[in-house]
């Protein structure tokens, strides 16, 4: 028998509607916002009280509710977001709600913080992750339970490997946070040309420092899985937990993720040229792009580390991104990195990403905690949903 958070969890699925519909009034935004504030405060006041939210092990739900709210990206993103949410908790979103029953609102307020979880954060976070995919034996397990096998995308070897040839030509064959030169790039040269071989703005190896040569990857700004067809019946459909999560993504910037819809998820916008210990932390939303305003394609490299440490890795650092001359391959989009560091952000400030990176290791280690914390239903489902990808590289 499903337990009732899972069954408020299927009711959630087809109540909820995160499409653009009319924008609000003036009046109904400031109302509604100040509704939502209000819930989020009373409910993140009830945990201080309980003795807060001890970090890794769980999370803050009013805090991801809220914050997901704020870092929206537009008005008409938010009206979104307040629609989805006046819904989940069966207000008016045109009334004053004034006189709240917070006891009656507590279990689908927790209920809509789990479904932002378990349909977008949490899937997200485990398909930008760079570490190795479930164990073999909880791995064929997972594919035993659903009678299937691997799931097979036609094509996405060889778009991976021509997004991989464009970054590496737009971004000069460099990291675009370190400016490091490609491994690849300076051995295979060196062989070919020797003493004249030589940088893409010309400058010969001879004159380049060897501590600014390291291995280059490939990263996507929003993973690649997100779009993954399915195989069944209507392969090439999305299944449901991707279209949540597209649904969810809209929230952040409405119309972002045609972006990103089928195969333009592997498109050189989407992307960014990383040297593997950024494309670690990048993907993992501790490092993000800050835009400066007014200087085009041009951002301030942040990261949430203590200042040690992102000192050590040379943060925060401002850099201007690399294009073509000509211009024939698309440089990162201001958009989907806008979006990369709204959610680094909700996932740091909720402390959601603590908690998912401890789900993760948890799977991957097969872990199984003797203090029952251990999120078993998270699990299986990313492990049933296919989100843990190998990286681009």
């Amino acid at each position: 028998m499903s337990s009732p958070h899972h069954r408020h969890q299927a009711s959630l699925e087809g109540l909820l509607d995160f499409s653009p519909r009319s924008s609000l009034t003036l009046a109904e935004r400031a109302a509604a916002r100040h509704t939502l504030l209000r819930v989020a405060q009373y409910f993140e006041n009830l945990d201080d009280a309980r003795g807060g939210i001890s970090r890794g092990v769980a999370y803050s739900q009013p805090r991801l509710i809220r914050y997901t709210f704020e870092y929206a990206l537009s008005d008409e993103s938010r009206d979104i977001f307040l629609r989805a949410f006046f819904s989940a908790l069966a207000l008016s979103i045109g009334e004053k709600n004034e006189q709240l029953d917070f006891a009656e609102l507590q279990p689908l307020f927790r209920a809509f913080a789990e479904y932002l979880m378990d349909h977008f954060f949490l899937p997200l976070k485990a398909s930008t992750r760079r570490t190795p995919q479930p164990s073999p034996a909880y791995h064929s397990a997972v594919l035993r339970a659903q009678g299937t096998e691997p799931t097979v995308f036609v094509g996405t070897p060889d778009r991976l490997s021509a997004l991989r040839g464009a970054c590496l030509v737009r971004d000069r064959h460099r990291c675009v946070i370190s400016r490091a030169f490609s491994t690849t790039a300076f051995f295979s040269r060196s062989k070919k040309d020797g003493d004249n071989a030589q940088d893409d703005d010309g400058v010969l190896f001879s004159q380049l420092d060897m501590r600014q040569v390291d291995r280059l990857e490939v990263a996507h700004i929003l993973p690649h899985a997100l779009t993954k067809s399915s195989t069944g019946p209507r392969g090439g459909d999305l299944d449901k937990s991707r279209e949540a999560a597209l649904a969810i993504l809209n929230m952040f910037d409405s119309g972002v993720a045609h972006l990103i819809n089928g195969v333009d998820v592997d498109r050189p916008r989407n992307a960014l040229t990383l040297s593997s210990r950024y494309h670690d932390f990048f993907g993992a939303f501790e490092i993000y792009f800050d835009a400066v305003p007014g200087e085009y394609n041009t951002y301030q490299i942040q990261s949430f580390f203590p200042s040690p440490m992102a000192r050590a890795l040379g943060l925060p650092v401002t850099r201007t991104l690399f294009v073509t001359e000509n211009r024939t391959i698309d440089p990162p989009s201001p958009r989907l990195l806008a979006v990369h560091r709204a959610i680094a952000h909700i996932l740091h400030m909720s402390g959601a990403g603590e908690y998912i990176d401890r789900v993760l290791e948890d799977m991957e280690d097969s872990v199984v905690r003797s203090n029952g914390t251990s999120e078993l239903g998270r699990m299986v489902s990313l492990g049933l949903g296919d989100w843990i990808c190998y990286p681009v590289s």
